[in-house]
């Protein structure tokens, strides 16, 4: 080959790579492009990642704080139930009804026990009712059932011990006495052939 032939050839090469390169370039920017768009959106998808656990952590640390306290709260209940106690124990006793200082002791732990209760008030812990209440089991504990036509079965006669709430939280369930139907004496003989 001569030399012209060879340079033509050369040339012709150097375009076609020069065709090509450009279509690469092309090629590339979309590619470049893409890759942006892709990066943008993990970026996005990341920003929104941190979000969420920062608020999953914020959620966290909140509620740590609020029910941390949790078995303190429960454990201070007693405090609560044995001032109950003694206060009915002291208008039991025969000796101690005799003293004339027993109202002025008996209103000395009515104020401890009001001074208690608001302090557990606002620390969001909350007595559950249960006078005259339908028998709920998620707040209650029957520990017992009387027969009373008075009332509907199932409808709380007596609270044994206190149930509180801490928030939305069972702290201790109301331990209650529930009605129930009285039975006559047709079916207490009924249930006693059943029984044999």
């Amino acid at each position: 080959m001569s030399e012209k032939e060879i340079k033509k050839e050369e040339s012709s090469k150097d375009n076609q790579n020069n065709k090509g390169i450009g279509k690469d370039d092309k090629s590339e920017k979309l590619s470049v492009e893409e890759k942006l768009a892709e990066t943008e959106d993990k970026l996005l998808r990341s920003l929104a990642e941190v979000e969420n656990q920062r608020r999953r952590f914020e959620k966290e640390i909140k509620d740590a704080f609020e029910f941390g306290s949790f078995s303190f709260a429960k454990e201070s209940l007693s405090i609560l139930d044995n001032l109950e106690r003694a206060k009915a124990a002291i208008q039991k006793d025969e000796t101690l009804k005799k003293n004339q200082d027993l109202n002025k002791f008996i209103e000395n732990i009515n104020i401890i026990q009001k001074d208690l209760i608001a302090i557990f008030e606002k620390n969001k812990i909350k007595k559950i009712e249960t006078n005259n209440q339908k028998f709920n089991p998620n707040l209650h504990q029957a520990i017992s059932e009387l027969e009373d036509d008075a009332v509907e079965p199932g409808v709380v006669l007596q609270e044994i011990q206190g149930g509180y709430m801490f928030g939305e939280r069972l702290l201790r369930p109301a331990m209650v006495i529930v009605a129930k139907k009285k039975n006559s004496k047709n079916d207490e003989k009924k249930d006693k052939k059943d029984g044999k």
